[in-house]
């Protein structure tokens, strides 16, 4: 075959492929299911394959890429422009094919497996706090139907349970009791599993270089720190800390015309796990901007004078993002700027 370019459709049992020349011409449409995909590819010679950004879209860029072609991933909102009427598989494959070529696309970069296994740590984790958080509140309501109020904190709430179990507290109902007793040992495993993810995590971190020079970024912990080395493998594909800072949806949001500028809130756009852990340690820096004597301090109090402090916080979170960009691109650490 004389084909030059695939787009492919991602699914969960049937593919669909497109293949065209280097003239644009149609070489083959194709259904494949699962299991012959790789079969199929294997026997072309190499081509430029593109991908959605999608579930499992890693996954086979990998598998792919270790045949011999150049794989592409591409953010699904920036196929849909290229689809043509109806939508279905065959259409969507061909707007892949269409859309891999353009030479403004924007690529997502692929992931190894091992940075891959440690964003799937971090999703865990975030997802047993939430459990706990939800555990925590549910508790919390049950306890209040007998009078049981406790001050704000996972903590205090714990001394209550068991104060509660070890018959120090006030009597409940022995239904009510066994209850209790269930959720708390629901909250005692899920804190287990929350801190063996992150010991788990802070020896990747140990082990990882880019992980540490972000560390040393005011702001950054080792949460956050794995999670930008691990969900940014090349910060080559963009061209400057804006475009990181876009990327996070940390910019105001555009709607301009005719020479006027229009801006409005942060568009909140791209990858909001990352975008909320910057933001949650920026909030810590704002809080103790009184006793910051960089110049950084200097800029959150003066901005703190004008705005309220939410938009200060997400001020911050945007500066933190182009440092972290800066790190990433060009190595070294962080140096805190003096006051001139």
């Amino acid at each position: 075959m004389n084909v030059t370019t695939i787009g492919i459709d991602l699914a969960k049992s049937v593919f669909q492929l497109h293949g065209v020349d280097a003239e644009g011409e149609v070489v083959f449409r194709k259904k494949l299911r699962r299991s012959g995909v790789l079969d199929f590819l294997r026997d072309l010679p190499p081509c430029l394959i593109g991908l959605e950004a999608c579930a499992t879209a890693h996954f086979w860029a990998r598998a792919i890429a270790a045949l011999g072609h150049e794989v592409r991933l591409i953010p699904p909102a920036y196929v849909k422009p290229y689809v043509k009427r109806q939508k279905n598989d065959a259409a969507d494959a061909e707007a892949i094919c269409e859309a891999v070529t353009r030479p403004t696309m924007r690529f997502v970069p692929v992931k190894g497996a091992e940075r891959q296994g440690v964003l799937m740590l971090h999703r865990s984790r975030d997802l047993l706090m939430r459990q706990r958080t939800m555990l925590l509140n549910a508790v919390r309501a049950h306890l209040a139907e007998f009078g049981l109020v406790t001050a704000q904190g996972p903590h205090r709430l714990r001394d209550l349970i068991q104060a509660i179990e070890a018959g120090d507290g006030p009597d409940l109902p022995a239904m009510a009791r066994a209850a209790l007793t269930s959720l708390a040992n629901q909250l005692a495993t899920l804190s287990d599993e929350i801190r063996r993810l992150e010991h788990q995590l802070i020896a990747w971190h140990r082990a990882d270089e880019t992980s540490r020079r972000l560390e040393t970024i005011p702001g950054i912990g080792v949460i956050t720190a794995t999670a930008l080395a691990a969900s940014v493998p090349d910060p080559a594909v963009f061209r400057n800390g804006r475009q990181f800072a876009a990327f996070l949806g940390l910019v105001p949001r555009q709607n301009s015309s005719g020479g006027k500028l229009r801006l409005g809130r942060i568009s909140k756009m791209g990858d909001g796990y990352l975008r909320r852990l910057l933001v949650v340690g920026a909030t810590a820096l704002v809080r103790r901007a009184g006793r910051n004597p960089t110049a950084t301090g200097a800029w959150m109090r003066g901005l703190l004078a004008r705005k309220p402090a939410r938009l200060v916080t997400v001020a911050l979170a945007n500066k933190t993002a182009r440092i972290a960009w800066a790190i990433l691109a060009h190595g070294g650490t962080y140096r805190a700027p003096r006051i001139a």
